[in-house]
């Protein structure tokens, strides 16, 4: 992959008490160098994460990122990313990278959720293609793509990861929703 190829990272940040969370966006080379950041948020378990995932890609205005990257697809207490629709909005590969095993979220979300709410989360998380597990530098990731093959995908995450398990876009964009999280906690100095 060439050094200048560009992906954008989206992370989110936010704490049991706060009503929205924060979403950070890196544009990261694969040279690992950080190429811009935007900033946008979703309701802490609402519905809306896929219109704010697409709309900090729009706002960011970076046709030169080829591909996102998200931590996850649940992000905000399953507030669930819609993988298929984000990659159509945006006209871009999309892959969720998350970092630990699970039994999936279906127990977790009938745990949380019922009704409309329970049935709409479960439509979106079912329609969503498989995680396969990927190690990257002697640690494992979980990885969903769409846009993408599987040796694609795990091209990308590898190429976008030059050490440890977290591809660099995903870790500037963690960095940079904590950030900005607690200066939104804390106000303005």
């Amino acid at each position: 992959m060439k050094s200048g190829a560009r992906a954008l990272g989206i992370a989110e940040s936010f704490a049991t008490d706060d009503e929205r969370s924060v979403f950070c966006g890196a544009v990261v080379r694969a040279d690992r160098v950080v190429d811009g950041v935007g900033f946008g948020s979703c309701a802490v378990g609402g519905t809306d994460a896929t219109d704010a995932a697409t709309t900090l890609y729009q706002e960011l205005g970076r046709d030169d990122a080829r591909w996102i990257l998200l931590s996850g697809i649940a992000p905000a207490w399953f507030n669930l990313v819609d993988l298929r629709a984000l990659s159509a909005a945006t006209d871009r590969p999309v892959l969720s990278v998350s970092f630990e095993s699970s039994p999936g979220l279906e127990p977790a979300l009938r745990e949380a959720f019922t009704g409309a709410a329970l049935d709409r989360r479960l439509s979106t998380y079912r329609s969503q293609p498989p995680r396969r597990r990927l190690e990257v530098n002697g640690e494992t990731v979980y990885v969903r793509a769409v846009g993408v093959n599987d040796d694609r995908a795990t091209e990308l995450v590898r190429a976008f990861t030059p050490e440890g398990g977290r591809p660099e876009p995903l870790r500037v964009a963690r960095l940079g929703a904590r950030a900005a999280r607690r200066f939104r906690r804390d106000g303005e100095a």
